[in-house]
Order: structure tokens, then sequence, then C-alpha cells
């Protein structure tokens, strides 16, 4: 594999790496072979080994390729969320749509999501892809943090993770249903643990005002 030094060769590599992403979201791992990622991307078939160690080292960069830009797509629209203190069914909407899709998802969105959890499965048995994987994991949880912030809520690493395994158990296990409903099935789990995993923030006591004494009147002691 020789670095792609110059601009044409990074543009070449990176056309690559989406057209490699383009395959694993409409096949899947199989879609993804040297011969159909060059006809994609519309290069020669010694370019795929020419920039990249091996088919795994493409896939891997494909697979964080595809995760980066859902990140990226998470963070625009926390951006647009205010902070204010929301109760557990306004913040688990807020999070569902978040990692899984708003109401009336398309086709497109629902195999962007099986696309998501056959990269995370697969991650268990490619070295290459477990890193890259750990590595979304972590930006994931640090923009579910925000999230949880600007809803007034209280964060804590561990029950971050117990947060992203609610959701994540929840949609496998909707995909293998006959009638598939992932969102629905996500947010009614976690809306039974939301206020466990992040409680609200406690509000500080108010001491009471004491009544004003009306002139001319003393109090007197019982």
């Amino acid at each position: 594999m020789i670095t792609a030094t110059t601009p044409k060769g990074e543009r070449r590599r990176q056309a690559l790496v989406a057209a490699a992403a383009e395959l694993l979201l409409e096949g899947g791992f199989d879609a993804v072979r040297h011969r159909s990622v060059a006809t994609r991307a519309d290069l020669p078939l010694a370019s795929t080994t020419y920039y990249f160690e091996s088919l795994e080292d493409l896939i891997a960069r494909a697979v964080e390729f595809s995760g980066t830009a859902e990140l990226e797509a998470m963070r625009h629209r926390i951006g647009e969320v205010t902070h204010r203190r929301r109760g557990a069914e306004a913040t688990v909407e807020l999070i569902v749509d978040l990692m899984v899709g708003t109401e009336g998802t398309d086709e497109f969105a629902r195999g962007r999501l099986i696309a998501r959890y056959e990269r995370s499965v697969a991650s268990a048995r490619h070295p290459e892809l477990r890193e890259v994987q750990l590595r979304l994991r972590v930006q994931l949880e640090d923009l579910l943090a925000d999230v949880l912030r600007r809803s007034d809520r209280m964060v804590r690493t561990d029950q971050l993770r117990r947060l992203v395994a609610v959701v994540d158990g929840a949609v496998v296990a909707a995909l293998a249903e006959s009638d598939p409903q992932p969102r629905r099935t996500a947010r009614a789990a976690l809306l039974e643990l939301i206020d466990v995993i992040a409680p609200p923030v406690p509000q500080p006591m108010i001491a009471p005002q004491a009544m004003p004494q009306q002139p001319g009147r003393q109090r007197t002691l019982d």
C-alpha cells in the first residue's frame, strides 16, 4: 500500500472509501469486494490494493467514514437543542430521535440502522473494526452526555454505557420481528429506565419567605 501523498491520490483514496461505505449500506459486508468498490468509484481495479493494505483495511476506513458521518449529523441536531429541564418522555424522545430515527423513518434510514448494527457485530471478529467502533462509541457517549446536560439531567459515565446498551438491545430485538418497530421498542425500553440512568439534576431548595409583620402589631410567643 502506498500512502496517498498527493491531492489526486487523496481524492482517489477518499472516493474508494466513500464507494465502500455505500456498498456496506446497500448490501452489507459481502457487497464490499475489490472489484465492486473500484467499479463504484470509477477507478482501476488495482487502485484498491494500491491505496489500502488489505480489503479489511478498506472496510475499516469505510466503517469509520459512515460512523463519523452519522455522528456529525447527530452533532448538528444537538447544536439546535435548547437547554431546558425536560421530563422523562421529552428526554427519551430526543435520545431515540438521535439514535434510532424520527417517526415515519423511510427505508433508506432503516437500512442505515441495520448497517450500523452489522458493523457493531462484525467488530467482534475483526480487530481493525473493533478499534474503529471503540472510537465511535466514545464520541457517541460524549454526544449523549451533551443531550442529557441540555435536558438538565445528571451524567454518569457508567450509566451512559447502560443507556446505549438499552437502546441497542431494543433495536436489535425489534429488527428481528416480522413487523419491525425499532423506534417504538427503544422508546418503551428507555422510558422505563431514563430516570434511573440519568435522573434530573436536583433543584436547589428555596427557603420560604417570612411573612411581613403588619405595622402596629407585636408578635407574641405561645
